[in-house]
C-alpha cells in the first residue's frame, strides 16, 4: 500500500481580515493532522496575496490563482497540491474551480457553486471528464447528526417521505450594512458578485440542500417570494419557496437575513408516513425521531454510542457528550474529499460518506434559477431543471 502522507492543500481567496470562511477552512483542513496547507493564493491582489501567504505560513505563495495552478502541476506528483480549495465570492467560483479542475486538483468548493446554472453544469461536465473528487461546502451536511438523520430516513424509520420543512434565519442584513463599509455585506448584495438571489443564493441553498441531503428528494416545481425589505438593496434579502418534490411530497424553504435576533438557526423537519425526524442547529447536538404510539426519541451526540452506523464513525472526534460544532463539521467535508483522494491513490482508508459534490451544486442553482423566475413571475409554479 501507498505511505500515508499529508494531504497537500491549495487555498484560493480566504486572506485578509474582510474574509470571514478562510479562518474556519485554514482550522479544518489542519484539524485531524491529516493535510497542510501547502499553496495558496490568498487576495485580490498580487502583493496582498503574496504577503498572506507568508503571515498564514503556507508552504508556496502566489499572485494569483492561475499562476498557482500553473505552477504546482509542473511540480513533482508527490510535492504538488492535490486538492484547492476556493473560499472566494461568488462570481469567481466557477473560474477558479475550472481552473483547478484542468489542471488535474480536486476541488472542494464554498457555496453557491457558481452565480448561473450554465457556469454549474460546465463544471459539472469537467468533473465527470476529469474525475476529479469535487466537494461543495454545505458545511451543516458534515454535522454528525445531520448525517444521522439522512440514515434514519434511507433506513426507512420515517417511512414514505410526504413533506420537508427547511429553513434558515439570520438578522445581520436588516440593516443596510453594505453603505457601512462591510465587506461581507457589500459583495453579498451585488448582482455581479453574488449572483441573480441574494439571501436565497447565500442561505437558501443551506436550506434547500437538507432536503436534498436528507429527504433525498429533489425540487420539480417551485413557487416562489423572493423580497427586498431594505429599501435601496438590489437583491432578496427574504426568502420563501413551496415545492414539490419527486415524490409527489411538498416542502417549504424559507430562508431570511432580515430576522433580528436569528442565531443562525437553521434546521429541518422530515415528514414521512410513519414518523418525522426533526433537527435544528440551536440543539445541533441532538436529533429528535417520533414515531406512532412511541415516546419520542432524542438521540445525542457521542462517539460511543452504538447507534451510529459505521459510515459516520469516522467523522466523530470526541468522547460521548462532548460538543462538536461549525468546525468539525467543514472538516467532515474536508476529511470526506481526503478520504476519496487516498482512496483513489490506493491507500486502505474507511469509505467517505456521500457529502454534497458537484451535482448538488448545480441542483442548488438550479433552484435558485427556478425560483428567481418564478418570484419574477408571481410565484407561478415553474419548473426545476434536473442536476446531473
Amino acid at each position: 500500500m501507498p505511505e500515508h502522507q499529508k494531504i497537500r492543500v491549495g487555498m484560493v481567496g480566504g486572506g485578509g481580515p474582510a474574509n470571514f470562511f478562510g479562518g474556519p477552512h485554514r482550522t479544518a483542513i489542519l484539524m485531524d493532522n491529516t493535510a497542510e496547507l501547502t499553496a495558496g493564493a490568498l487576495r485580490s491582489t498580487p502583493q496582498g496575496s503574496l504577503e498572506s501567504a507568508k503571515e498564514l505560513h503556507f508552504r508556496r505563495g502566489y499572485p494569483d490563482f492561475q499562476t498557482m495552478m500553473d505552477e504546482e502541476k509542473k511540480l513533482p506528483e508527490n510535492e504538488r497540491i492535490q486538492y484547492v480549495t476556493v473560499v472566494t465570492p461568488n462570481d469567481s467560483h466557477y473560474p477558479v474551480a475550472k481552473a483547478a479542475l484542468e489542471a488535474g486538483f480536486a476541488v472542494l468548493c464554498e457555496k453557491p457553486l457558481t452565480i448561473t446554472l450554465e457556469e454549474s453544469q460546465d463544471l459539472s461536465r469537467i468533473q465527470k471528464e476529469t474525475k476529479r473528487p469535487f466537494i461543495v461546502a454545505y458545511t451543516y451536511t458534515g454535522l454528525p447528526m445531520v448525517m444521522l438523520a439522512r440514515e434514519f430516513v434511507r433506513n426507512g424509520d420515517i417511512g414514505k417521505v410526504r413533506k420537508a420543512e427547511a429553513w434558515y434565519p439570520q438578522g445581520w442584513l436588516a440593516s443596510k450594512l453594505e453603505d457601512q463599509g462591510a465587506k461581507q455585506a457589500e459583495w453579498r448584495v451585488d448582482p455581479k458578485k453574488s449572483g441573480a438571489s441574494g439571501c436565497g443564493g447565500d442561505i437558501g441553498t443551506h436550506a434547500y440542500e437538507f432536503v436534498r441531503f436528507v429527504a433525498g428528494l429533489s425540487a420539480v416545481q417551485v413557487s416562489a417570494r423572493l423580497h427586498t425589505f431594505v429599501p435601496g438593496r438590489r437583491l432578496d434579502d427574504d426568502f420563501s419557496v413551496f415545492a414539490r418534490l419527486e415524490n409527489d411530497a411538498i416542502a417549504t424553504i424559507k430562508a431570511s437575513q432580515v430576522t433580528i435576533g436569528a442565531q443562525n438557526d437553521n434546521g429541518f423537519r422530515i415528514i414521512g408516513d410513519q414518523g418525522r425526524v426533526e433537527w435544528s442547529m440551536l440543539d445541533h447536538m441532538s436529533l429528535r425521531l417520533y414515531q406512532p404510539g412511541e415516546p419520542v426519541r432524542v438521540y445525542r451526540l457521542g462517539a460511543e454510542y452504538d447507534y451510529f452506523p459505521e459510515s459516520i464513525k469516522p467523522y466523530l472526534r470526541l468522547p460521548s457528550g462532548h460538543p462538536e460544532g461549525f468546525h468539525e463539521a467543514l472538516a467532515n467535508l474536508h476529511k470526506t474529499i481526503q478520504l476519496q483522494i487516498r482512496k483513489g491513490n490506493g491507500e486502505d482508508v474507511p469509505e467517505a460518506y456521500p457529502h454534497p459534490d458537484v451535482v448538488d451544486g448545480v441542483a442548488g442553482m438550479a433552484f435558485i434559477e427556478a425560483a428567481v423566475k418564478s418570484s419574477d413571475n408571481n410565484g407561478d409554479w415553474t419548473d426545476v431543471t434536473k442536476a446531473k
